[in-house]
């Protein structure tokens, strides 16, 4: 370990450790956290108890760091504030997403201008050097890009490799290179990327030339598979998840069938995306939905694809959403002993294959809560928290816990969400 210490002038001084590389223990430890929402503006005491507690080799901060759209530099000093005491002593992965560079969805088509704020054309918005600036702020200190050529516009890319402990990390953009919903399909519901309507066939709106990771991403993924020197186990990290493990949004009365947000669609990405990071024995850790939830993911038939952790907002009296199918009966093979309702395989929206392993719903109760203004009930009753997630290398485990805001992990009554943990073999 070797002590560091940042100083500005006189006025201030920032002091931490940079850790030897934890390479020669068995067990490697993630933190990872998404949805940072201004809802709530105050610090974040019970993440950094709960975490340092739990120390961490690596901390993974999945997106939507600041949802202030047109103010990041100060939204981005707050983050550090409410969150210094985590990342002080440990390395720190930032990634931004849609909220970060100031929309509410982002399908950044290799970095177009988008004609509108919602962005469904494709692009992004706002100044192309507010978007760098974002990126630089967030990923500077990230490993060098694996293939550094801009987007347009002169938007940068920043998708890598960071290897820790044995622990391969392929860092991706979910964002930057996927296409627009808007003209790709007709409209069936009140959006281009919100589909209600549960008769539709699929198979329409996933036409030919669709990107999602996009070919650059698709490449360093075939190259990462065959990276094994030092390598005893490998993750992805990107912002959102590869299917549509949503049903209902923003409040219980708002159903979707498909948001075309998500990494489930265009299918025939999303299984490409899949069939790379199975052939890397990955798990994938993502965050963006607001809700937390394990899935195996199907390619050609159930359970054949990757695992993927979507962790819990940290703050999720936003937006909140729920896993509800709407018979309200559980799939084919639900898992046994579970607590919770609503397990096993389903199709989702897109008719991508999923088997729900967890998944932590916001209560109604919390929803009550929410209205009366009591801060720490509605967050508790809103299943905000954050993610934790064990290498085991010796097993080729991985252990996937899913803590509450305000739990207390230091006693030992502390307990995770229900359906957790959740042990996988990639």
């Amino acid at each position: 370990n070797v002590k560091y210490r940042l100083r500005h002038g006189e006025q201030a001084m920032f002091e931490g450790l940079i850790r030897k590389d934890p390479g020669e223990r068995d067990e490697i430890i993630v933190a990872a956290l998404s949805c940072n929402s201004n809802k709530d503006r105050g610090l974040r005491p019970e993440y950094t108890r709960n975490i340092n507690h739990q120390n961490p080799d690596l901390v993974f901060f999945a997106g939507d760091q600041s949802y202030d759209h047109t103010e990041h530099t100060a939204a981005w000093l707050k983050f550090g504030l409410a969150f210094k005491e985590i990342f002080r002593e440990r390395p720190c992965v930032t990634i931004p997403d849609d909220h970060d560079i100031g929309q509410g969805n982002l399908w950044g088509e290799g970095g177009k201008q988008a004609k509108a704020g919602a962005g469904h054309d494709g692009g992004y918005f706002y100044h192309p050097e507010y978007v760098k600036m974002v990126e630089r702020q967030q990923c500077a200190h990230l490993p060098d890009p694996y293939d550094p050529k801009p987007v347009e516009q002169g938007i940068g890319v920043y998708y890598t490799r960071l290897l820790l402990g044995g622990i391969d990390f392929a860092i991706l953009e979910d964002r930057k290179f996927k296409t627009g919903p808007l003209g790709r399909h007709p409209m069936k519901g009140p959006r281009p990327d919100h589909i209600r309507d549960p008769e539709y066939d699929p198979e329409v709106i996933d036409t030919p030339g669709l990107q999602l990771l996009g070919a650059r991403q698709e490449k360093f993924l075939a190259d990462w598979v065959a990276m094994r020197d030092g390598v005893t186990m490998k993750a992805i990290l990107s912002q959102t998840g590869f299917c549509g493990g949503v049903h209902l949004h923003g409040s219980q009365s708002n159903r979707l069938h498909a948001d075309l947000d998500s990494n489930g669609w265009p299918q025939t990405g999303r299984n490409q995306a899949l069939r790379l990071i199975k052939q890397a024995r990955a798990v994938h850790i993502g965050g963006d939905q607001h809700l937390a939830s394990v899935v195996q993911h199907g390619i050609d038939e159930f359970r054949d694809g990757p695992w993927s952790f979507i962790v819990p907002a940290i703050v999720n009296n936003y937006y909140g959403r729920w896993w509800w199918p709407e018979d309200e009966k559980p799939g084919a093979n639900p898992v046994a002993g579970s607590p919770l309702p609503w397990t096993g395989d389903f199709l989702d929206g897109f008719h991508n294959k999923i088997s729900m392993v967890a998944y932590a719903n916001p209560d109604a109760q919390g929803a009550k809560r929410k209205e009366r203004g009591d801060r720490q009930a509605s967050s508790s009753g809103w299943a905000d928290g954050y993610g934790l997630i064990r290498f085991k290398k010796s097993a080729g485990e991985v252990t996937f816990e899913c803590w509450p805001r305000f739990a207390d992990v230091t006693k030992p009554d502390a307990r995770q969400f229900p359906g957790w943990p959740v042990v996988a073999k990639p």
